[in-house]
């Protein structure tokens, strides 16, 4: 078993930091600050391929892996979490497009993202139903060749300045079972009915716009449909297979950010005459830290590796990579604000931002109660 990365995968991970340090770096605390979307850096980052790296090349991707998209997130989080999760996330819900859209969706919606030209997102989420989906209550109704959705979305990711969005909806709610009365359907962020409200006074991913979305007799063509009627829970279980791996690398990433400028810290700042790196309390501290996100990362990698290959136990490695991978990135973050001090209070230093950055992951995606139940359900069928 080969645990180092082939010449081309360090060659990409190491492309991808220069331009997190020479790019996002010195932005980050302004649009965090601002909570501002980075349109210039999103620009750059089509330019260099980042975004939608996984779609195959004929719709304009690098034809990433599970585990080299995963190696990206961890570099672009360690730099900063929310214009990463810009970039990043910049083709949320493509996965159903690719694994279950027709060929004409995807030469559609797929080219403009890796060009940088739109932003697409997945809406799931309501006011009332959050981590139990099938209590989503949007409805789709077949109007001739068209569907008219009504209802409202909640915590949407790029809703402000997404550009379709693939939206899952009831369409069959007399179906005798609950998980096959939903589809999802792909609604343009320009038709009449479409409004996006956006989420002010996040805690953290300040430069990720995160909105709740209103559907008021919205039209889309029949051929917006992804995949089968009634299809649409099954497709987003399999959605959350590979995004909460996507989650994990991203906990990776934020500890990984954190434990370094701790390190950094340690090792300049003095006090009784020597560097507080020199005292054991922050020595076993940062061990622990380090110890805590190689074990993250071999298992979201382990997870990663299991999705891209349809592995049988990769929904129970998915929500443990994420469940892990969260905690850690929590955990990690908390501690480097710990050997920061009073200056790891203020938001002169990067730790306070990736502290107020971590507690996401554990909530988007499903929380981590949610993941543990999956374990659990995995574990014991």
């Amino acid at each position: 078993m080969d645990f180092e990365l082939p010449p081309e995968q360090q060659a990409m991970v190491e492309e991808v930091r220069r331009f997190g340090e020479n790019e996002i770096e010195p932005v980050a605390s302004e649009h965090d600050r601002s909570a501002t979307y980075p349109q210039e850096i999103m620009d750059k980052a089509a330019e260099m391929g980042l975004l939608g790296p996984q779609f195959p090349l004929k719709y304009g991707g690098t034809g990433y892996s599970m585990v080299e998209r995963a190696l990206m997130i961890e570099e672009l989080f360690a730099i900063d979490p929310g214009i990463a999760l810009c970039i990043t996330s910049a083709d949320f819900g493509s996965e159903a497009i690719l694994e279950f859209g027709t060929e004409d969706q995807k030469e559609t919606y797929l080219p403009p993202i890796t060009e940088g030209e739109s932003v697409m997102g997945a809406a799931i989420s309501e006011p009332q139903a959050g981590s139990d989906v099938t209590a989503a209550s949007t409805r789709a109704e077949r109007d001739g060749d068209e569907w008219v959705i009504n209802g409202t979305k909640m915590w949407i990711t790029n809703g402000t300045v997404g550009d379709y969005f693939v939206v899952l909806c009831e369409t069959d709610p007399e179906s005798e079972s609950p998980h096959a009365g939903y589809s999802q359907i792909i609604v343009e962020s320009d038709r009449d009915g479409f409004d996006a409200d956006k989420i002010d006074g996040k805690m953290g991913v300040r430069a990720s716009p995160t909105a709740e979305l209103i559907l008021d007799d919205v039209r889309v063509p029949a051929e917006n449909l992804v995949g089968e009627r009634g299809e649409g829970f099954y497709q987003q279980m399999q959605f959350f297979d590979e995004t909460r791996v996507t989650v994990a690398a991203q906990g990776v990433g934020i500890a990984k950010g954190a434990a370094d400028r701790a390190r950094e810290y340690a090792q300049e700042r003095e006090q009784f005459d020597r560097s507080i790196a020199e005292f054991q309390a922050i020595q076993h501290k940062l061990a622990e830290m380090y110890t805590d996100i190689e074990a993250a990362r071999n298992l979201a990698y382990k997870a990663a590796w299991a999705a891209e290959n349809d592995a049988e136990d990769s929904t129970q490695l998915s929500s443990m990579a994420k469940e892990y991978g969260s905690r850690i990135a929590v955990d990690v973050a908390d501690e480097a604000v710990q050997i920061h001090g009073g200056s790891g209070y203020v938001d002169d230093f990067d730790v306070e931002r990736f502290y107020r950055d971590a507690k996401i992951t554990q909530i988007y995606e499903g929380t981590t109660e949610v993941q543990k139940n999956i374990i659990a359900r995995e574990l014991l069928s």
